[in-house]
């Protein structure tokens, strides 16, 4: 992704799947497009879903991966370049 919307949300009362559906109606309502991706840091993924690379996060058609170049509390949203 080379293109994206940066979202920041600390709400502690709201789960990670709830804040990336939030970000994404933000989006499509925004640009008229649904994203696909969105890259949180690392330390917002749940423990269930700590191991990426095996089963990835997906909430409402997007794609959610860690990575460190991303803040806590951030979300780096858009569409996936390969899409």
């Amino acid at each position: 992704m080379k293109i994206g919307m940066l979202w920041f949300d600390n709400d502690p009362k709201v789960e990670l799947v709830a804040k990336v559906e939030k970000a994404a109606a933000y989006y499509r309502a925004k640009y008229g497009c649904s994203p696909t991706l969105c890259f949180v840091h690392p330390s917002m993924i749940p423990p269930a879903n700590a191991e990426l690379a095996a089963a990835p996060l997906r909430t409402g058609g997007v794609e959610v991966r860690s990575t460190r170049s991303v803040l806590p509390n951030h979300f780096w949203i858009g569409i996936n370049g390969a899409a």
